[in-house]
Protein backbone atom coordinates (compact mmCIF):
# COMPACT_ATOMS: atom_id res chain seq x y z
CA UNK A 1 0.00 0.00 0.00
CA UNK A 2 1.35 3.24 -1.32
CA UNK A 3 1.34 6.44 1.02
CA UNK A 4 -1.37 8.11 -0.42
CA UNK A 5 -3.73 5.35 -0.43
CA UNK A 6 -3.21 4.75 3.06
CA UNK A 7 -4.00 8.78 3.85
CA UNK A 8 -7.27 8.11 1.84
CA UNK A 9 -8.24 5.30 3.52
CA UNK A 10 -7.53 6.53 6.75
CA UNK A 11 -9.42 9.83 6.02
CA UNK A 12 -12.80 7.63 6.34
CA UNK A 13 -12.35 6.89 10.02
CA UNK A 14 -11.25 3.68 12.35
CA UNK A 15 -14.71 2.24 11.43
CA UNK A 16 -15.15 2.88 8.08
CA UNK A 17 -13.62 -0.07 6.69
CA UNK A 18 -13.34 -3.47 7.91
CA UNK A 19 -10.02 -6.11 7.98
CA UNK A 20 -11.26 -7.90 4.70
CA UNK A 21 -10.12 -5.65 1.71
CA UNK A 22 -11.32 -2.58 3.34
CA UNK A 23 -14.65 -2.96 2.27
CA UNK A 24 -16.49 -0.07 3.88
CA UNK A 25 -19.00 -0.93 6.50
CA UNK A 26 -20.17 2.61 7.40
CA UNK A 27 -22.87 2.65 5.26
CA UNK A 28 -24.42 -0.38 6.47
CA UNK A 29 -23.71 1.56 9.77
CA UNK A 30 -25.87 4.60 9.15
CA UNK A 31 -28.42 2.48 7.24
CA UNK A 32 -31.71 4.35 6.61
CA UNK A 33 -35.55 2.91 6.43
CA UNK A 34 -37.01 4.21 3.32
CA UNK A 35 -40.52 5.79 3.56
CA UNK A 36 -43.07 7.04 0.64
CA UNK A 37 -46.39 9.31 1.47
CA UNK A 38 -48.41 10.25 -0.59
CA UNK A 39 -51.96 12.55 -0.14
CA UNK A 40 -55.47 11.18 -0.33
CA UNK A 41 -56.47 7.32 -0.64
CA UNK A 42 -55.10 7.22 -4.20
CA UNK A 43 -52.18 7.89 -2.28
CA UNK A 44 -51.89 3.71 -1.81
CA UNK A 45 -51.56 2.58 -4.90
CA UNK A 46 -49.39 5.02 -5.65
CA UNK A 47 -47.34 3.77 -3.11
CA UNK A 48 -47.29 0.80 -3.77
CA UNK A 49 -45.20 1.76 -7.24
CA UNK A 50 -43.18 4.22 -5.44
CA UNK A 51 -42.32 1.10 -2.75
CA UNK A 52 -41.07 -1.17 -5.67
CA UNK A 53 -38.53 1.10 -6.34
CA UNK A 54 -37.22 1.81 -2.98
CA UNK A 55 -37.71 -1.24 -1.11
CA UNK A 56 -35.01 -2.38 -4.35
CA UNK A 57 -32.64 -0.28 -2.93
CA UNK A 58 -33.46 2.39 -5.61
CA UNK A 59 -33.82 6.23 -5.60
CA UNK A 60 -36.30 8.35 -3.79
CA UNK A 61 -36.69 10.42 -7.42
CA UNK A 62 -37.43 7.68 -9.43
CA UNK A 63 -39.99 6.35 -6.57
CA UNK A 64 -41.87 9.64 -6.98
CA UNK A 65 -41.79 9.83 -10.24
CA UNK A 66 -43.09 6.07 -10.59
CA UNK A 67 -45.58 6.27 -7.64
CA UNK A 68 -48.05 9.23 -8.85
CA UNK A 69 -47.87 8.21 -12.66
CA UNK A 70 -50.15 5.07 -11.57
CA UNK A 71 -52.64 7.96 -10.17
CA UNK A 72 -52.03 9.99 -13.89
CA UNK A 73 -53.03 6.34 -15.49
CA UNK A 74 -56.20 6.33 -13.65
CA UNK A 75 -59.38 6.27 -15.94
CA UNK A 76 -62.18 7.31 -13.00
CA UNK A 77 -59.78 10.33 -11.70
CA UNK A 78 -59.55 14.04 -11.49
CA UNK A 79 -55.68 13.68 -12.10
CA UNK A 80 -54.42 13.54 -15.96
CA UNK A 81 -56.22 13.45 -18.69
CA UNK A 82 -59.40 12.05 -17.03
CA UNK A 83 -59.89 14.82 -15.15
CA UNK A 84 -62.55 18.07 -15.17
CA UNK A 85 -61.68 20.45 -18.04
CA UNK A 86 -61.43 23.97 -17.39
CA UNK A 87 -64.75 25.93 -17.86
CA UNK A 88 -63.97 25.76 -21.75
CA UNK A 89 -63.93 21.99 -21.89
CA UNK A 90 -60.34 21.54 -22.17
CA UNK A 91 -58.27 19.11 -19.53
CA UNK A 92 -54.91 21.55 -18.55
CA UNK A 93 -51.85 19.75 -16.41
CA UNK A 94 -49.36 20.65 -13.94
CA UNK A 95 -46.85 19.18 -12.52
CA UNK A 96 -43.93 19.40 -10.60
CA UNK A 97 -40.79 17.15 -9.24
CA UNK A 98 -37.56 18.10 -6.80
CA UNK A 99 -34.54 15.86 -5.88
CA UNK A 100 -32.02 16.14 -3.04
CA UNK A 101 -29.38 18.34 -5.18
CA UNK A 102 -32.27 21.27 -5.42
CA UNK A 103 -32.82 20.36 -9.20
CA UNK A 104 -36.29 20.75 -10.12
CA UNK A 105 -38.73 21.21 -13.06
CA UNK A 106 -42.32 21.56 -13.46
CA UNK A 107 -44.94 22.04 -16.63
CA UNK A 108 -47.89 23.88 -16.30
CA UNK A 109 -51.32 24.50 -18.44
CA UNK A 110 -49.75 21.48 -20.38
CA UNK A 111 -52.56 19.70 -22.93
CA UNK A 112 -52.94 16.15 -24.35
CA UNK A 113 -49.71 14.56 -22.88
CA UNK A 114 -50.81 11.94 -20.36
CA UNK A 115 -47.82 11.98 -17.99
CA UNK A 116 -46.76 15.43 -17.36
CA UNK A 117 -44.85 14.56 -14.06
CA UNK A 118 -42.31 12.93 -16.53
CA UNK A 119 -41.94 16.03 -18.72
CA UNK A 120 -41.62 17.51 -15.21
CA UNK A 121 -38.52 15.37 -14.92
CA UNK A 122 -37.42 16.35 -18.28
CA UNK A 123 -37.60 19.72 -17.70
CA UNK A 124 -35.48 19.21 -14.93
CA UNK A 125 -32.46 16.99 -16.65
CA UNK A 126 -32.47 18.57 -20.16
CA UNK A 127 -33.26 21.90 -20.40
CA UNK A 128 -31.66 24.81 -18.33
CA UNK A 129 -35.18 26.04 -16.80
CA UNK A 130 -37.20 24.96 -14.33
CA UNK A 131 -40.83 25.69 -15.91
CA UNK A 132 -42.21 25.21 -19.23
CA UNK A 133 -45.95 26.00 -19.47
CA UNK A 134 -48.94 25.21 -22.58
CA UNK A 135 -47.76 25.22 -25.98
CA UNK A 136 -44.13 25.49 -25.37
CA UNK A 137 -44.11 22.71 -22.99
CA UNK A 138 -46.35 20.51 -25.13
CA UNK A 139 -43.68 21.29 -27.71
CA UNK A 140 -40.91 20.06 -25.70
CA UNK A 141 -43.25 17.06 -24.48
CA UNK A 142 -43.72 16.01 -27.92
CA UNK A 143 -39.64 16.52 -29.14
CA UNK A 144 -38.96 13.80 -26.01
CA UNK A 145 -40.86 10.96 -27.48
CA UNK A 146 -44.64 11.40 -25.79
CA UNK A 147 -46.74 10.42 -27.57
CA UNK A 148 -49.94 13.61 -28.89
CA UNK A 149 -53.37 12.28 -26.78
CA UNK A 150 -56.73 13.13 -28.41
CA UNK A 151 -58.57 16.34 -27.07
CA UNK A 152 -61.48 14.52 -25.87
CA UNK A 153 -63.02 14.25 -22.51
CA UNK A 154 -63.20 10.91 -19.66
CA UNK A 155 -66.40 9.97 -20.06
CA UNK A 156 -66.50 11.13 -16.60
CA UNK A 157 -65.26 14.26 -16.72
CA UNK A 158 -67.68 15.28 -20.26
CA UNK A 159 -70.77 14.07 -17.51
CA UNK A 160 -69.37 16.42 -14.96
CA UNK A 161 -69.10 19.34 -17.45
CA UNK A 162 -72.41 19.05 -19.04
CA UNK A 163 -73.68 19.38 -15.49
CA UNK A 164 -71.65 22.10 -14.51
CA UNK A 165 -72.54 24.48 -17.94
CA UNK A 166 -76.14 24.55 -16.24
CA UNK A 167 -75.29 26.91 -14.36
CA UNK A 168 -71.80 27.68 -14.88
CA UNK A 169 -70.99 28.36 -11.40
CA UNK A 170 -67.00 27.90 -10.09
CA UNK A 171 -67.89 27.35 -6.42
CA UNK A 172 -64.95 24.86 -5.61
CA UNK A 173 -66.15 22.24 -2.64
CA UNK A 174 -63.73 21.29 -0.13
CA UNK A 175 -62.25 17.19 -0.21
CA UNK A 176 -64.80 16.49 -2.98
CA UNK A 177 -62.77 16.79 -6.37
CA UNK A 178 -62.57 13.41 -7.15
CA UNK A 179 -65.38 10.58 -7.09
CA UNK A 180 -64.04 7.52 -5.43
CA UNK A 181 -65.55 5.71 -3.28
CA UNK A 182 -63.27 4.41 -0.81
CA UNK A 183 -65.35 0.86 -0.35
CA UNK A 184 -63.92 0.60 -4.10
CA UNK A 185 -59.97 0.53 -2.99
CA UNK A 186 -58.52 -2.71 -3.13
CA UNK A 187 -59.84 -5.12 0.19
CA UNK A 188 -56.72 -5.68 0.99
CA UNK A 189 -55.36 -2.13 1.17
CA UNK A 190 -58.53 -1.65 3.35
CA UNK A 191 -57.36 -2.86 6.86
CA UNK A 192 -55.90 -2.19 9.15
CA UNK A 193 -56.52 1.09 7.87
CA UNK A 194 -58.07 4.42 9.77
CA UNK A 195 -60.39 5.46 6.99
CA UNK A 196 -63.01 7.93 6.26
CA UNK A 197 -66.38 6.98 5.27
CA UNK A 198 -68.24 8.68 2.29
CA UNK A 199 -66.68 9.35 -1.08
CA UNK A 200 -63.72 11.49 -1.55
CA UNK A 201 -62.62 13.09 -4.50
CA UNK A 202 -59.31 14.75 -5.08
CA UNK A 203 -57.45 16.28 -8.01
CA UNK A 204 -54.34 16.54 -7.20
CA UNK A 205 -51.62 13.52 -6.01
CA UNK A 206 -48.43 14.66 -4.40
CA UNK A 207 -45.65 12.03 -2.71
CA UNK A 208 -43.03 12.25 -0.71
CA UNK A 209 -40.34 9.63 -0.01
CA UNK A 210 -37.12 9.12 1.64
CA UNK A 211 -34.43 6.17 0.11
CA UNK A 212 -31.95 3.74 1.68
CA UNK A 213 -28.92 6.38 1.00
CA UNK A 214 -30.67 8.57 3.02
CA UNK A 215 -31.73 11.00 0.47
CA UNK A 216 -35.02 12.99 -0.08
CA UNK A 217 -37.74 13.55 -3.33
CA UNK A 218 -41.13 14.47 -4.32
CA UNK A 219 -43.47 14.81 -6.98
CA UNK A 220 -46.64 16.50 -7.63
CA UNK A 221 -49.21 16.05 -10.60
CA UNK A 222 -52.65 17.36 -11.12
CA UNK A 223 -55.39 18.89 -13.52
CA UNK A 224 -56.00 21.46 -11.41
CA UNK A 225 -59.67 22.92 -9.98
CA UNK A 226 -62.17 21.95 -12.13
CA UNK A 227 -63.78 24.01 -14.42
CA UNK A 228 -61.46 26.91 -13.24
CA UNK A 229 -60.99 29.66 -15.63
CA UNK A 230 -58.73 29.38 -18.96
CA UNK A 231 -54.94 29.52 -18.12
CA UNK A 232 -55.08 29.00 -14.07
CA UNK A 233 -52.19 27.46 -12.93
CA UNK A 234 -52.14 26.63 -9.25
CA UNK A 235 -49.65 25.66 -6.51
CA UNK A 236 -48.95 22.01 -7.66
CA UNK A 237 -46.00 23.44 -10.21
CA UNK A 238 -44.70 25.80 -8.25
CA UNK A 239 -41.57 24.78 -6.45
CA UNK A 240 -41.75 26.26 -3.16
CA UNK A 241 -45.22 26.57 -2.94
CA UNK A 242 -46.99 22.81 -3.68
CA UNK A 243 -43.60 21.29 -3.39
CA UNK A 244 -40.24 21.90 -1.60
CA UNK A 245 -37.18 19.99 -0.77
CA UNK A 246 -34.28 20.45 1.44
CA UNK A 247 -32.12 17.44 1.94
CA UNK A 248 -30.95 18.48 4.76
CA UNK A 249 -34.34 19.24 6.40
CA UNK A 250 -36.85 17.54 5.15
CA UNK A 251 -39.49 17.32 1.67
CA UNK A 252 -42.85 18.71 1.84
CA UNK A 253 -46.09 18.77 -0.51
CA UNK A 254 -49.61 20.70 -0.56
CA UNK A 255 -52.64 19.52 -1.85
CA UNK A 256 -56.43 22.05 -1.72
CA UNK A 257 -56.81 25.04 -2.22
CA UNK A 258 -53.51 26.10 -4.75
CA UNK A 259 -53.57 30.08 -4.65
CA UNK A 260 -53.95 30.00 -1.22
CA UNK A 261 -50.82 27.62 -0.41
CA UNK A 262 -49.39 29.80 -2.96
CA UNK A 263 -49.75 33.05 -0.99
CA UNK A 264 -47.65 31.51 1.93
CA UNK A 265 -45.01 29.61 -0.01
CA UNK A 266 -46.72 26.89 1.56
CA UNK A 267 -44.05 23.65 1.05
CA UNK A 268 -41.05 25.59 1.58
CA UNK A 269 -42.39 27.69 5.06
CA UNK A 270 -43.33 24.05 6.57
CA UNK A 271 -39.44 22.87 5.27
CA UNK A 272 -38.28 25.91 7.25
CA UNK A 273 -40.28 25.40 10.53
CA UNK A 274 -39.11 21.68 10.13
CA UNK A 275 -35.64 23.32 10.09
CA UNK A 276 -36.17 25.34 13.26
CA UNK A 277 -36.96 21.76 15.05
CA UNK A 278 -40.32 21.50 14.58
CA UNK A 279 -41.73 17.87 13.46
CA UNK A 280 -43.65 17.37 10.68
CA UNK A 281 -46.68 17.59 11.90
CA UNK A 282 -45.93 21.04 14.49
CA UNK A 283 -44.43 22.28 10.65
CA UNK A 284 -47.17 21.75 8.65
CA UNK A 285 -49.89 22.59 11.25
CA UNK A 286 -47.96 26.29 12.16
CA UNK A 287 -48.37 27.03 8.00
CA UNK A 288 -51.98 26.09 8.34
CA UNK A 289 -52.85 27.94 11.22
CA UNK A 290 -51.22 30.95 9.41
CA UNK A 291 -53.58 30.26 6.33
CA UNK A 292 -56.15 30.59 8.26
CA UNK A 293 -55.42 33.74 9.79
CA UNK A 294 -55.30 35.58 6.63
CA UNK A 295 -58.34 34.12 5.03
CA UNK A 296 -60.20 35.05 8.73
CA UNK A 297 -63.66 33.82 8.27
CA UNK A 298 -63.61 32.50 4.54
CA UNK A 299 -61.07 30.03 5.59
CA UNK A 300 -64.12 27.57 6.37
CA UNK A 301 -64.88 27.45 2.37
CA UNK A 302 -61.39 26.29 1.39
CA UNK A 303 -59.53 23.08 2.24
CA UNK A 304 -55.42 23.32 2.87
CA UNK A 305 -53.32 20.05 3.20
CA UNK A 306 -49.44 19.36 3.80
CA UNK A 307 -47.54 16.59 4.03
CA UNK A 308 -44.08 16.08 5.33
CA UNK A 309 -41.40 14.35 5.93
CA UNK A 310 -38.25 15.17 7.69
CA UNK A 311 -34.33 13.41 7.67
CA UNK A 312 -34.86 11.41 10.47
CA UNK A 313 -37.47 9.23 8.16
CA UNK A 314 -40.64 10.85 10.26
CA UNK A 315 -43.88 11.27 8.39
CA UNK A 316 -46.84 13.75 9.63
CA UNK A 317 -49.86 15.61 8.02
CA UNK A 318 -52.08 18.71 8.90
CA UNK A 319 -55.34 20.07 7.07
CA UNK A 320 -57.52 23.33 7.54
CA UNK A 321 -60.66 20.90 7.79
CA UNK A 322 -61.40 17.53 8.60
CA UNK A 323 -61.43 15.03 5.86
CA UNK A 324 -57.45 14.77 4.42
CA UNK A 325 -56.16 11.53 4.46
CA UNK A 326 -52.68 10.48 3.38
CA UNK A 327 -51.03 7.12 2.52
CA UNK A 328 -47.23 6.02 4.29
CA UNK A 329 -45.59 2.96 3.14
CA UNK A 330 -42.41 1.94 4.97
CA UNK A 331 -41.38 -1.68 5.40
CA UNK A 332 -44.19 -2.52 8.04
CA UNK A 333 -46.71 -1.82 5.69
CA UNK A 334 -48.88 0.55 3.83
CA UNK A 335 -51.34 2.21 5.66
CA UNK A 336 -54.21 4.95 5.18
CA UNK A 337 -54.52 7.86 7.96
CA UNK A 338 -56.33 10.65 8.80
CA UNK A 339 -54.71 13.79 9.40
CA UNK A 340 -55.17 16.39 12.43
CA UNK A 341 -56.95 19.28 11.32
CA UNK A 342 -57.64 22.87 12.90
CA UNK A 343 -61.64 22.42 12.71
Amino acid sequence: MNRRKFINLSSLGATGFTISGFIPSIAKNNSVNPIVVATWDAGLAANQAAWKVLNAGGKALDAVENGVMVTEDEISCCVGLSGNPDRDGHVTLDASIMDHEFNCGSVAFLERIKHPISVARRVMEKTPHVMLVGEGAQQFAVSEGFKLEADELSKDAKSAYENWLKKSEYKPVINIERKKALSQLDPSLMAPHRLSNGEWNHDTIGMIALDSFGNLSGSCTTSGAGFKMRGRVGDSPVIGAGLYVDNEVGAVVATGQGEDVIRVAGASAVVEHMRQGKSPVEACKFVVERIRRIKKEKAKDIQVCFIAINKKGEAGAFSLHKGFNYAVQTKDGNILHESSFLD
